[in-house]
């Protein structure tokens, strides 16, 4: 097990959090875990098809990040999209339709789970190659400075927030773009999840300097190191980010300290990380953690909570059985949606 980094401390006794806020971010983060929770047993079941990458421990990067958030901002994820779709507000029914392959699915059967897409939530899309959403989502966070700088248009003030992982970060394209973002200003948000592993990579072996966010003063914007596994301590982050952003005062770098409880993919068998390391990050479950909080800070009562879990449970075996009963794309319309027009 390699050495952990101490991660930087954060008191959540001083953050600033509405009991409705606290409840909304909870109910977000149950959604992703039982979302993908089910994902699992599907695809073992042979309902579900091709790679689907879960984001099971890393909930409270989605959530911190996206519910600090407008709905109107922008986000860009990875091929482990899913949670990052739900947290954007696109509807579970729409997320396990797109995974089933069907037609009502949120790309229409077409993207499967590492191309979910929705122009309606602003969701620029799930991207199957390491680091290729970076320029997409720097592209989008052009296009809100240029209507305003340019165009004049006062009300782009919108705010893009770019995911990927700690392999993407050693990717010509993270560097290319951290320099474009700061020479523009640009309203962006680039996020690494660092969980610890590329596919079978340990970080610590793929990289001359493990510590990421120290890659953003070297491009002249803040980079920030944030406890991934604590939502309020990511929240914090997010907005401090965001605000930065509207105000036009470009980029942050932030790394979030996360881990992910499945292997890399549902076909990994996930017999190169040791169980000591597992456990070791086990203990740490952000959903826990932030449940453990509301309740002490008197911001919800267990037997609410519960309610929500229980609620959550239906909401995700409602989206069951919509993807299993909507239509497969039609044959004959296995071209459309490639052009513009469409």
């Amino acid at each position: 097990m390699v050495q952990e980094r101490t991660l930087p401390s954060f008191q959540a006794s001083q953050a600033q959090i509405s009991r409705e806020e606290g409840l909304r971010v909870y109910e977000d983060m149950v959604l992703g875990r039982t979302f993908e929770d089910k994902c699992a047993e599907m695809y073992y079941r042979g309902k579900m098809f091709g790679f689907v990458h879960l984001y099971n421990g890393q909930e409270a990067v989605a959530s911190g990040i996206i519910k600090a958030m407008r709905s109107d901002d922008y986000v860009c994820s990875t091929y482990r999209d899913h949670v990052h779709a739900l947290s954007a507000g696109v509807p579970a029914r729409q997320v396990m339709a797109e995974l089933f392959g069907k037609e009502t699915g949120c790309s229409r059967g077409r993207g499967g789970s590492m191309h979910l897409f929705s122009s309606e939530h602003n969701l620029l899309g799930g991207f199957a190659f390491v680091a290729e959403g970076i320029p997409i989502a720097t592209g989008a966070a052009f296009t809100t400075a240029y209507r305003r700088n340019a165009l004049g248009d006062t009300s782009a003030d919108q705010v893009t927030a770019c995911f990927f992982g700690d392999g993407a970060a050693n990717n010509g394209q993270f560097f290319e773009c951290l320099n474009m973002a700061t020479l523009w200003k640009l309203p962006i948000l680039f996020v690494v999840e660092n969980n610890k592993w590329a596919i079978g990579m340990s970080h610590e072996r793929a990289t001359s300097d493990p510590e990421i966010y120290k890659k953003g003063p070297a491009f002249g914007m803040p980079g920030v190191e944030v406890d991934g596994m604590d939502v309020l301590a990511v929240r914090a982050v997010a907005q401090e980010a965001v605000a930065r952003a509207r105000a036009g005062e470009g980029p942050t770098l932030i790394e979030a300290l996360t881990y992910r409880f499945r292997g890399h993919s549902l076909a990994d068998p996930d017999e190169l990380r040791s169980k000591e390391e597992k456990e070791f990050w086990l203990a740490r479950d952000p959903i826990k953690r932030f449940a453990a909080h509301l309740t002490e800070f008197n911001l919800a009562t267990h037997e609410e909570l519960k309610a929500i879990d229980k609620k959550i449970e239906a909401l995700v075996a409602e989206a069951v059985e919509f993807a299993i009963s909507s239509p497969e794309p039609k044959p004959e319309e296995l071209t459309r949606y490639i052009w513009a027009e469409d």
